[in-house]
C-alpha cells in the first residue's frame, strides 16, 4: 500500500484548507484509514480515522472542526480542516491500518500545514 498526501501549506487562522490522500492497492475499501499529525517539539497524535463504512473517530482537539470523509471509487481518504488555529501546525500524515483495534501499517510521506496568526 503506498499513500501519497496533498493539500498542506500555508493557511491563515480561521482558515479551511482539505488534505487529500490517494492509495494503491484494492483491498483500500475494506479497511481503516486515517490522519495522523506531528507538531513541532511533540508527539505524533490521531486526528480522525474513518472505517469502509464510514464510521469516524475524532481526537478531541478537532472535533467539531475537521471532518474526516472518503471515497472508495477513488482510493482517497479526505481531511476537511475548518476554523484553524496556529496549534493545528503541524506535519499531517495519511494511514492506513487492517481493523480499528491496529495501530497504522503504512504511513504516507507527510503534509505540512503551517498556520498564521
Amino acid at each position: 500500500v503506498q499513500l501519497q498526501a496533498s493539500g498542506g501549506g500555508l493557511v491563515q487562522a480561521g482558515g479551511s484548507p482539505r488534505l487529500s490522500c490517494a492509495a494503491s492497492g484494492s483491498i483500500f475499501s475494506y479497511n481503516v484509514m486515517g490522519w495522523y499529525r506531528q507538531a513541532p517539539g511533540k508527539q505524533r497524535e490521531l486526528v480522525a480515522v474513518i472505517n469502509s463504512v464510514g464510521s469516524t473517530n475524532y481526537a478531541d482537539s478537532v472535533k467539531d472542526r475537521f471532518t474526516i470523509s472518503r471515497d472508495n471509487s477513488k482510493r482517497t481518504v479526505y481531511l476537511q480542516m475548518n476554523s484553524l488555529k496556529p496549534e493545528d501546525t503541524a506535519v499531517y500524515y495519511c494511514t492506513f491500518q487492517w481493523s480499528w483495534r491496529d495501530e497504522p501499517a503504512y504511513w504516507g510521506q507527510g503534509t505540512l500545514v503551517t498556520v498564521s496568526s
